[in-house]
C-alpha cells in the first residue's frame, strides 16, 4: 500500500466516524425533543384545525378615534337607525347562529364581554339610550334570560305551571337600534360619523303566538365595546384569509340600514308622523340630506 493510498482510507475511517457521530447527535436530540415537547403537546390536546396559528384577530388592537375639537365641529345631526338582519348584507352579523370555535355572532360576542365584564349593558327597560343606568353583571345576564311557561303533572295527576328561565339564543336576534352622530370637521375637511350606542333587539310574542313588536334588550355604550369586537372575526364571502372583525365592519360601515329617527324638537320617532311607504320614503331623505351636506360644500 502506498502513501496516497494510506491517506484516502484514513479520510475515509474518519468521514465514516464523522457521520455516524452527526447521526448518534441527531437522534439524541430528536429524543430530548420527544421527552420534553411532544408529552406538552399531547397534554394540551390541541388540534391545528387549518394550515397556520390565527394570531393576527386575537391580538387585534383598537384604532384610537381622531380627537376633535368642539371649536371644528361646524355641523353635526344625531341619527337612529335600524339594522335589520333578514338582509343578506347583514347575515355577517347574524350568523352562526349556534357559535363555532373560531366564529360567533354579534349577539353572542355581546355575551361574551358582558360575562367577562368588559362590556357594561345599561337600561332597566328598554329605551335607556343615554347610559343613565349601568346594570350590574347579575342583572345583565338576567336579561339574557327569558322566563317561559311550562306544565308538567304532579304525583296525583294535576297539571302544574311552572315559569323557568330561557336562555335567549341568538337566532331570536332580529334587529340592531345603533346610535350615531354625524359631523364635520373642519379642521380635517371630512363628513365623519361616530357610533354611539348599539341595542340588540327581538321580536317580542304574544302568548298565543302573534307578534307584539320589537323589544331591545339593552343599549351597550360602542366605545367601550371597541376593544371587545375588534377581537372576533366576520365572515367574508370573497376570502377566507382576509377576514375583517366587527370593529372593521362598523368601522367601513359595511352592513345595510334605515333610518328611524333624527334629532327633531318633538322628538318623534318617523313612524309617529308618517305610514307605510312613507317611512322609507323618509328615512332615505334623511340620508339623502346628510349625503347632499358634505357634497355641497365643494366647489367644482
Amino acid at each position: 500500500m502506498n502513501w496516497d493510498q494510506s491517506v484516502l482510507n484514513f479520510n475515509n475511517n474518519n468521514i465514516d466516524k464523522l457521520m455516524k457521530a452527526m447521526e448518534t447527535k441527531k437522534i439524541f436530540i430528536m429524543s430530548l425533543l420527544s421527552i420534553f415537547l411532544l408529552p406538552a403537546a399531547f397534554a394540551q390536546n390541541k388540534i391545528l384545525d387549518g394550515v397556520y396559528i390565527k394570531e393576527n384577530t386575537p391580538t387585534r388592537r383598537v384604532i384610537p378615534y381622531t380627537q376633535v375639537r368642539e371649536a371644528d365641529v361646524m355641523w353635526s345631526k344625531r341619527v337612529w337607525r335600524v339594522i335589520p338582519l333578514r338582509e343578506k348584507m347583514n347575515h355577517p352579523l347574524y350568523y352562526p347562529i349556534d357559535e363555532i370555535d373560531n366564529r360567533k355572532s354579534l349577539f353572542d360576542v355581546m355575551k361574551f364581554g358582558i360575562g367577562e365584564g368588559t362590556i357594561t349593558a345599561y337600561g332597566d327597560a328598554a329605551f335607556d339610550d343615554e347610559f343613565k343606568a349601568p346594570m350590574t353583571k347579575t342583572q345583565a345576564l338576567d336579561k339574557l334570560n327569558e322566563m317561559v311557561k311550562i306544565y308538567r303533572e304532579d304525583d296525583e295527576g294535576n297539571m302544574l305551571e311552572d315559569s323557568v328561565p330561557d336562555p335567549i339564543h341568538s337566532g331570536k336576534i332580529k334587529w340592531y337600534w345603533v346610535k350615531e352622530d354625524w359631523f364635520f370637521d373642519r379642521e380635517r375637511s371630512v363628513l365623519d360619523v361616530r357610533i354611539i350606542g348599539l341595542a340588540p333587539v327581538q321580536e317580542k310574542l304574544n302568548e298565543d303566538g302573534t307578534v307584539r313588536g320589537p323589544m331591545p334588550l339593552f343599549w351597550v355604550y360602542f366605545p367601550e365595546a371597541r376593544y371587545v369586537f375588534a377581537n372576533f372575526d366576520v365572515f367574508n364571502t370573497f376570502n377566507d384569509a382576509e377576514r375583517r372583525t366587527y370593529e372593521d365592519l362598523f368601522w367601513k360601515r359595511t352592513f345595510s340600514s334605515f333610518v328611524r329617527k333624527e334629532s327633531n324638537v318633538f322628538e318623534r320617532y318617523i313612524s309617529e308622523y308618517k305610514a307605510g311607504i312613507d317611512i322609507l320614503l323618509e328615512s332615505e331623505r334623511i340620508k339623502t340630506q346628510i349625503f347632499n351636506y358634505e357634497h355641497d360644500l365643494w366647489h367644482y
